[in-house]
């Protein structure tokens, strides 16, 4: 997935009412840009943090510039922006370019399920249907480890739920963990931040849905899927990474 317009760098001033974004460009304009995240973006909105920024010329859009990327400065990038896994994604599905997955022959996007649910991606084929579910991971916390969420979800518990029932059902179901960070290799559960939904998680995976992760290629110009990263499961995490004490 390419940008529409080129990005341009700018220093992040604050963080506020989830959405909005305070940033300074290069020569030394301040502006407002919309922060497509509703997420606590924990570890990622510490004043002057290098960003990137998407402009925009559409009247009909209030703010002229959307925060795309943060660079950490050190090589690496996080993508921010919650819509871009989905775009990601889809070209990558219908292109069968994601690695990971069963096979498949058609694809299908917002398609309704369970109760007032829609999943991210409805994979048809001979085999039968696949329900797909992704969320965007940018939370790191340990070197190498990428975890989600980072932040209470209940949305997120209520489509684990969704997914079993799915499975209840007959079919198959997949959540897909798309880590927007180019620094880590594993991913894991932040079950100190949402213990509940990581029980939805244990549960879910019980009852028969699989789990995904994969990583992208990010660089000012665009996001791409990656390869697959592995899966740290909650009874191997304090073997694998154990988390600092004090």
């Amino acid at each position: 997935m390419r940008f529409a317009t080129p990005l341009v760098p700018a220093r992040l001033v604050r963080r506020y009412k989830r959405f909005l974004a305070d940033m300074i460009l290069e020569d030394g304009t301040e502006v407002v840009a919309h922060c497509a995240n509703p997420g606590s973006m924990m570890g990622l909105k510490a004043a002057g943090t290098l960003c990137w920024l998407e402009p925009n010329d559409d009247p009909k859009k209030k703010l002229k510039y959307g925060w795309r990327l943060v660079d950490h400065e050190n090589g690496h990038l996080t993508g921010v922006d919650t819509s871009v896994p989905n775009r990601a994604l889809k070209s990558a599905l219908i292109a069968h370019a994601v690695p990971g997955l069963p096979d498949y022959e058609s694809v299908r996007a917002e398609v309704k399920y369970g109760e007032n649910s829609r999943v991210d991606f409805l994979l048809g084929g001979d085999g039968g249907d696949i329900y797909l579910e992704v969320k965007s991971v940018t939370l790191c916390r340990q070197e190498g480890l990428a975890e989600f969420p980072d932040s209470v979800t209940a949305r997120g518990t209520k489509h684990l739920g969704a997914l079993a029932g799915v499975v209840a059902q007959g079919h198959r179901a997949i959540m897909l963990y798309l880590v927007q960070r180019t620094d880590c290799t594993h991913v894991a559960l932040a079950d100190d931040i949402d213990p509940t939904y990581a029980a939805a998680f244990e549960a879910a995976h019980a009852a028969g849905v699989e789990v995904v992760c994969i990583g992208t290629e990010i660089t000012p110009a665009h996001v791409e899927v990656a390869g697959v990263l592995q899966f740290v499961m909650p009874r191997q995490r304090a073997q694998d990474f154990p988390r600092p004490t004090g």
